[in-house]
């Protein structure tokens, strides 16, 4: 009996603890738009703005299971850079197609259009995102977030954001600031590199200035010192150079140097240059810079001597900073041409946002004093994006002290507190 009784309450305690874990997992925006939003949708013709990442936590893609949903009726599918596959390499330019199964137009925003124009917007009442991100200014996917909430604006259409996790994190704020003469498709808003929103929050944030019918599906069970390993979700590849969240970490890392001569290797995971002689001497200045939550092995790959990236821990990693660290070092190592604008804006400036960063790498400044004269502009950014934020610490009493210690001391890691 006592045998009898024992496996009950194991059995009972197993049940209980597995209920409580579910009950805190990280809940999708696009898990509670039927359930919980349908409202929203029902009786109403629908386009959605997606691409392979649109996904549950079941894997099944958003567009297939509104498809299948009897109370709405999918009408089209917009797709950015890389395709409803994700698959197309980058820069490529997409046609528009139509969908082999469901007989709908899948319309291209990555080619002659990257605007939703009229004609896309037959018989649509609203419009609806879904597309994961990777947390840095420059992926064009929050690009095409941006466009869309313009026509969504000017053609009077409603929009819904189905909210997904920021990879890297939302404690993470860095770079350079955008000046708005460096606007372009790899930086649409004056923003710094490593912006630390999640995709609802952004759109919240480009709503200051669109002022469109905007709707966020939020998620449940999700904070702001969550990396997505934290998330338990499934990752999904975003675009043919990020399999996996090392590469989704690592591309500010290793993906700001356009024009250098210094690149990214091995989808991100690595830098270097065929100028940079020396990977050990390479590996030594940045193992020796105390950059927090990664180390540096050096690495040749090609005719590219560099460092590998091995990231020790998510959450004190930094990549951008990481990166800037990287391509001022490259600098000191090989006095590369430091790319300048002409007549016409260079890839290299729309990248980093400003001018700034090429003229102190001209002059040698040590990289700890490139991170410490963009505080202020920092600063700024995080007053203004606390008015657009969706969610809080896992412990918020913690997470506003260190704020607070951080905000006397002048470092930006996170957002103010009013």
């Amino acid at each position: 009996m006592r045998r009898i009784f024992s496996f009950v309450l194991t059995i009972l305690l197993l049940s209980s603890n597995l209920v409580f874990a579910d009950n805190n997992k990280v809940i999708l925006g696009n898990e509670r738009l039927i359930s919980e939003y349908s409202n929203l949708i029902n009786n109403k013709n629908i386009g959605v703005i997606t691409n392979q990442t649109g996904i549950n936590s079941k894997g099944e893609n958003t567009y297939e299971v509104l498809y299948n949903y009897k109370k709405t009726n999918l009408k089209a599918l917009y797709t950015p850079e890389h395709g409803l596959d994700g698959l197309t390499k980058a820069g490529k330019y997409i046609e528009s197609s139509v969908h082999p199964q469901y007989n709908i137009p899948v319309y291209s925003l990555y080619g002659p259009n990257r605007m939703i124009a009229e004609h896309m917007l037959k018989d649509i009442d609203v419009l609806i995102f879904d597309i994961q991100d990777i947390g840095s200014r420059t992926y064009t996917y929050i690009s095409t977030l941006n466009y869309s909430m313009i026509a969504a604006k000017k053609y009077n259409k409603k929009i819904i954001v189905l909210d997904r996790p920021n990879p890297v994190g939302g404690h993470i704020v860095e770079g350079f600031t955008l000046e708005p003469k460096y606007k372009s498709f790899v930086g649409i808003d004056s923003m710094p590199m490593a912006h630390g929103m999640t995709v609802g929050e952004i759109a919240k944030f480009f709503n200051r200035n669109i002022n469109c019918d905007l709707e966020i599906i939020t998620m449940k069970n999700y904070y702001r010192d969550m990396v997505y390993q934290d998330t338990k979700l499934p990752w999904k590849m975003t675009s043919p150079n990020i399999p996996d969240l090392d590469s989704a970490f690592g591309y500010m890392a290793t993906g700001i140097g356009s024009g250098t001569g210094v690149g990214q290797g091995d989808k991100f995971k690595f830098i270097g240059s065929s100028s940079i002689k020396n990977s050990n001497e390479f590996a030594n200045l940045l193992n020796s810079s105390s950059l927090e939550g990664v180390k540096f092995i050096p690495k040749t790959i090609g005719s590219k001597n560099g460092v590998a990236l091995k990231i020790t821990d998510y959450k004190k990693f930094n990549p951008c900073k990481t990166g800037i660290y990287a391509l001022t070092y490259a600098h000191k190592l090989t006095a590369f041409e430091v790319p300048k604008s002409k007549d016409k804006i260079i890839m290299f400036e729309k990248i980093i946002g400003t001018d700034k960063f090429g003229n102190l790498l001209e002059s040698y400044v040590p990289p700890k004093e490139i991170v410490n004269s963009y505080q202020e502009d920092l600063r700024n950014f995080l007053k203004l994006r606390a008015n657009y934020l969706i969610y809080d610490y896992s412990n918020n009493n913690i997470a506003r002290e260190t704020i607070l210690n951080r905000v006397e001391n002048k470092n930006h890691s996170d957002y103010l507190f009013e």
